[in-house]
């Protein structure tokens, strides 16, 4: 029934130093719909697969305003999400009404990892089996964040989780330099092509899409799905150019091949 006696509780540490009920939760995470996120100086883009559990039922929403300032795409159990999306609003509302004043994103997430590492040292409750990817906009600039159900927090250039992230994550190690020069619009393509990276040979679409963005006065909003669908049709005809201009390239070559011969 069991992987073995140390992982009946998340409070009980196996001889190798462990927490298995730990590491299923994080297991949870990379079972879940894929989530990309970006950053550049002045904008954040979050990005997420829409799969819906059968053809008949719709989609669960896996991007959550927090605040103007903040949002979060999670990946792992929704229902997990759903609560600390709250409990975010929350702490954004409870600060903004003490101080007048956005709470800052460092602060915020710091807040959340708490959270999540409470549930790592109490037999009675179980760690949270969702992974968020947090965006925000505050004084100190652009952050995006990782936070873990283990409590751990990380904070990212571009990041990706879920299901079959690492093909996003390659695409991101080969590009992220560059994101800090990058304009709103090449963020978001950029985001858009990330996620088609985790579909690996399925048709990306708006309808399967949720892109987000928040930036220097631009609240956190979603993109409109006219907008992504004009965005992956751009991209679906550069990528099929090349291969049109393929043939010329090779007629060009063999008239020149007597030359230099």
């Amino acid at each position: 029934m069991f992987r073995n006696q140390y992982d009946t509780d998340v409070t009980t540490w196996s001889p190798a130093g462990r927490l298995f009920q730990v590491e299923y939760a994080m297991e949870a995470v990379k079972q879940g719909a894929a989530a990309v996120g970006l950053r550049s100086t002045s904008h954040v883009v979050l990005a997420t697969v829409n799969t819906a559990a059968s053809d008949l039922s719709s989609h669960q929403r896996k991007v959550f305003k927090i605040d103007d300032h903040i949002g979060v795409a999670i990946a792992g159990l929704t229902a997990d999400g759903r609560v600390l999306s709250r409990y975010l609003r929350n702490e954004c509302i409870n600060h903004a009404f003490v101080y007048e004043s956005p709470l800052p994103v460092s602060r915020l997430v710091v807040r959340l990892a708490d959270k999540a590492q409470v549930c790592t040292q109490r037999s009675w409750k179980r760690p949270f089996g969702v992974g968020l990817l947090v965006a925000g906009l505050d004084e100190t600039g652009a952050h995006l964040y990782y936070n873990c159900p283990s409590g751990s927090y990380f904070e990212y250039q571009a990041f990706a989780i879920g299901s079959r992230s690492q093909a996003a994550k390659t695409f991101l190690e080969r590009r992220f330099e560059s994101f800090n020069t990058y304009s709103r619009d090449e963020l978001i393509k950029d985001a858009i092509f990330a996620i088609k990276e985790t579909l690996q040979g399925d048709k990306l679409t708006s309808s399967i899409c949720t892109v987000a963005i928040v930036g220097q006065d631009e609240a956190f909003h979603m993109i409109d799905q006219k907008v992504i669908q004009e965005i992956i049709n751009s991209m679906e005809i550069k990528e099929d150019a090349p291969a049109d201009q393929a043939p010329l390239q090779e007629d060009k070559g063999s008239e020149e091949a007597p030359m230099d011969i």
